[in-house]
């Protein structure tokens, strides 16, 4: 307890208000990554995600941002994995951005749905090779006897280097389809700023707007 309990520092970069907001959280999100890339924070595109499975149990880890639209935030995953079997039981989830550099983070809840299966062979066919032998010889989550066996598992498909490979079935994108926003602008003294977006549905394009304390 006592070598943390009085770790702290001020944050001291920027405000935020609501006269700064552009009309629409997503051009909001654009702009505050646009600057994170620009300053380059490291990981800017890496998320935590937050699934719960059927049974309420919460689960949480870093993912990576591979698109974002209207439509949505992607990234790319196996379904066997603890994350694809708890948003198969729950579609619903949380991303959270940090970027430390710039004392912000930003907070997206909404339902989660698989892409397109064409959009999941473009993007595998899109990485390095070794991505794909390691997205090939994994079942992600899954325990194994020995790191031994994984690199085995990984070396017998880097053999065959000179032939296709095939997107496993299992590995797919998933992407969630924004309710809420949360734009946080850390402050001195803690009174940090909270600017929250909501809109009643998937369909409502009129987002309401809340200053939360802090």
């Amino acid at each position: 307890m006592d070598r943390t309990r009085d770790i702290r520092r001020e944050y001291a970069y920027a405000k935020l208000s609501k006269a700064d907001l552009a009309e629409q959280p997503l051009d909001q999100f654009e702009s505050w990554l646009d600057h994170a890339l620009a300053d380059a924070v490291p990981d800017a595109t890496a998320m935590a995600l937050a699934t719960a499975d059927g049974h309420g149990k919460p689960s949480v880890r870093i993912v990576l941002l591979k698109d974002f639209d209207a439509d949505g935030f992607v990234w790319f995953s196996d379904q066997r994995s603890e994350k694809g079997l708890a948003l198969a039981a729950n579609p619903h989830a949380e991303l959270l951005f940090y970027w430390g550099e710039l004392d912000r983070q930003v907070r997206i809840r909404g339902p989660v749905i698989r892409v397109a299966e064409s959009a999941a062979d473009e993007y595998f066919y899109s990485r390095p090779r070794a991505s794909q032998w390691a997205a090939a010889a994994s079942e992600q989550s899954q325990p194994i006897a020995s790191r031994a066996a994984l690199e085995a598992r990984y070396a017998a498909l880097a053999q065959g280097d000179d032939q296709p490979l095939n997107r496993p079935q299992s590995w797919g994108g998933f992407c969630l389809q924004p309710l809420a926003y949360e734009f946080w602008q850390g402050r001195e003294g803690r009174l940090h700023d909270r600017l929250r977006f909501q809109r009643a549905s998937l369909q409502d394009n009129q987002w309401a707007i809340d200053r939360l304390q802090p």
